[in-house]
């Protein structure tokens, strides 16, 4: 492996998880498009590299937010159980799948996510502002 591939890894690491902990996504929604885009894998082949790549930053992300009580354990847990079964069904139909098909199919995801989450971000917006004004009184912020 060229040094400029392990330093083109290490820079993807970097921002990948600067960008999953700030923004709170999936690494995967970094890891799988980086690296096919910039490093000719497979979508099969991404999609595999980030999930293994997500099992160690997951864990030490876990215990950080576990020490800082932000957890729901309940949730964690039901989700796990579930999660644990239909993970293996999905790799089964990811590996089933023309590599066309899956690429298309996880931009439709990655789109949805992006709307979803832009919608949200902007009808939060207002309520934000009127939330600044309720603890203020002045809508100008002249106090």
């Amino acid at each position: 492996m060229e040094i400029t591939t392990i330093f083109g890894f290490i820079l993807l690491g970097l921002v990948a998880g600067t960008l999953a902990s700030t923004l709170g996504v999936g690494g995967g929604i970094i890891f799988v498009p980086m690296l096919v885009a910039f490093f000719g894998f497979s979508q099969i082949e991404a999609q595999g590299t980030s999930l293994a790549i997500i099992l160690p930053t997951a864990l030490l992300s876990t215990v950080v937010h576990a020490r800082a009580g932000r957890i729901h354990w309940g949730v964690a847990l039901v989700a796990g159980i579930i999660g644990v079964p239909t993970a293996l069904l999905g790799a089964n139909v990811a590996l089933s799948m023309d590599q066309d098909q899956l690429s298309k199919a996880f931009s439709i995801l990655l789109t949805i996510v992006a709307i979803r989450m832009s919608y949200r971000a902007w009808t939060l917006r207002p309520s934000a502002a009127s939330a600044e004004l309720d603890r203020s009184g002045d809508p100008a912020g002249l106090e």
